[in-house]
């Protein structure tokens, strides 16, 4: 259906001016009830968008700062792939103190969600020891000497609890700040995974030691290039996984 779909939110709903929002989906700032949101438009499934709609519900009750879905007038929380969400105001961090309340604000996500559903048909960074595919991954597309990298750093994650990881935190257009509070914006990354994969931030603000750093930021480059494959900024990832070597037996 397209923007048409924005008219389940009121006769009076309209788009502002287009956001920046991804590839994968056409983000505006819109006007709903008079007020100032933002409509993102996208073809995920009904599924997917119920998962990710649940989860900022779940975020918001529990206090963490997420933009917050706000339904059609007959109570759906989306409507023909199109999510309408509270407008999130602040700036995006930028000194060593503001990433280290980025910090604390992914460490809250992680407490909340654990045990949290997967998102359907997402797989997790251990998962794809195994399986080829998931939502947007690909291994089958990459070089296959890529992809034996790409496990090597994610099977160091073998074990690690899982949770809802934001996805992106690194980008400053994800994460919004003011004096008192952090928020985290553009949930479409999301997904259930090793905590590790959130926090490789600036300045080292979730003040990883040596090894849980070098764990999580190999773990972290594998990711985005298998997802992102084959654009610039893939490759570019990639090339910052290494091979790992393997332990060779005692004489």
């Amino acid at each position: 259906m397209g923007w048409e779909a924005l008219a389940q939110w009121g006769a009076d709903a309209a788009r502002i001016e287009p956001l920046a929002g991804g590839v994968a989906n056409d983000v505006w700032s819109v006007r709903v009830g008079g007020r100032l949101a933002v409509g993102r438009l996208g073809s995920r499934s009904d599924a997917d968008l119920a998962w990710e709609t649940e989860l900022l519900r779940h975020l918001d009750r529990e206090g963490l700062v997420v933009p917050v879905p706000i339904p059609t007038k007959d109570g759906r929380r989306f409507a023909d792939g199109l999510i309408v969400m509270t407008y999130v105001e602040g700036e995006p961090p930028d000194t060593k103190a503001d990433w280290r309340r980025v910090a604390d604000a992914l460490r809250q996500l992680h407490r909340l969600t654990q045990g949290w559903p997967q998102r359907p048909g997402w797989k997790s960074s251990t998962d794809l020891l195994h399986a080829e595919t998931g939502t947007k991954v690909d291994l089958g597309a990459m070089p296959p000497e890529g992809v034996t990298r790409c496990r090597a750093a994610w099977a160091r994650l073998v074990d690690r609890p899982t949770c809802v990881v934001h996805g992106d935190p690194n980008n400053v257009g994800n994460v919004r700040v003011t004096a008192d509070r952090v928020a985290l914006i553009d949930w479409d990354e999301s997904h259930v995974d090793a905590p590790d994969l959130d926090l490789v931030l600036p300045h080292n603000a979730a003040g990883l030691e040596d090894h849980a750093l070098d764990v999580a930021a190999q773990a972290s480059a594998a990711w985005e290039a298998a997802v992102c494959w084959d654009d610039d900024y893939a490759v570019q990832r990639l090339a910052e996984v290494r091979e790992l070597e393997h332990a060779k037996p005692t004489p």
